[in-house]
């Protein structure tokens, strides 16, 4: 069977030349030509998208070194019976436009057998080849148009950094105390930039409320860091000149709106931050 040239399928996916019954029937009954065909339509689709985009600043440097990688390991297939021509990493993938036609190289020479070349001088492997080719820029583009959208969403002033993560200074995990459930569990860390965050779960039902404190266990000495709310997590503010050294033991208590500040004596969880 003779395929339709290439060149024609080139400008048929670009929309340069409308297609005539002979073609039509053709890609009706020739699964090469119709990959191929839908390949340099799936290339050319790309191209008209990314029009709108020419604004926008250039994807990083990583995305051209990796399209252009994946085109040099397309065009090393040894089934690859035409080489497309090579575009410079600095320019944006696009199909072969009607100025630029790739051209066959291949002489004509009348099939003599399965392995003979067709009489258009390509190969069932050099059609697949191309079809390979065609594939892989389909992708680059895609990987492009990726760093393209990365790039703008990092770069878009409207859009605040994101804040960094602090670092956890000190942290200890929370084991039910006394008479508490054994159920009870909770985590304590302390953040840098002086701040207790505080995660409990399971703890018991109390009439009034939870109290966060940070205790010297040498001398028992304690203060209050704050209160829990509903919530199983919490973010307290820690004095800016504590010893956390020395007020190593952190504990939560159930306390009662009695208008007394001090500790209620009915600690429910305990820890010690190690560092």
């Amino acid at each position: 069977m003779q395929h339709l040239d290439h060149d024609r399928l080139v400008f048929l996916a670009l929309g340069e030349i409308e297609a005539d019954n002979g073609d039509s029937t053709h890609l009706d009954t020739c699964e090469d030509c119709r990959v191929e065909m839908a390949a340099l339509q799936q290339v050319a689709g790309l191209g008209a998208e990314t029009q709108g985009l020419s604004a926008l600043p250039d994807p990083p440097e990583h995305i051209w070194q990796g399209i252009a990688a994946e085109i040099s390991a397309a065009q090393a297939l040894p089934s690859l019976t035409t080489a497309p021509r090579q575009q410079s990493v600095d320019q944006p993938i696009s199909g072969p436009t009607p100025e630029q036609p790739i051209s066959d190289p291949v002489p004509e020479r009348t099939a003599q057998g399965p392995g003979s070349l067709r009489s258009n001088g390509r190969s069932r492997a050099g059609r697949r080849g191309w079809s390979r080719w065609a594939a892989t820029a389909v992708t680059a583009a895609a990987a492009a148009a990726v760093g393209v959208v990365g790039t703008v969403s990092v770069l878009r002033p409207d859009d605040p950094a994101p804040a960094p993560t602090p670092a956890v200074v000190a942290s200890a995990p929370l084991a039910a105390y006394g008479s508490t459930p054994p159920a009870a569990t909770g985590d304590a860390r302390v953040l840098d930039g002086g701040q207790l965050h505080l995660h409990v779960a399971n703890l018991p039902s109390v009439p009034g409320y939870y109290e966060v404190w940070l205790i010297n266990p040498t001398t028992m000495q304690m203060f209050s860091v704050g209160t829990l709310g509903g919530s199983s997590d919490a973010l307290l503010p820690l004095p800016p000149n504590v010893d956390l050294s020395a007020y190593s033991v952190v504990d939560v208590s159930a306390e009662q709106y009695d208008n007394k500040p001090a500790h209620s004596g009915d600690s429910l969880l305990r820890g010690t931050l190690t560092g």
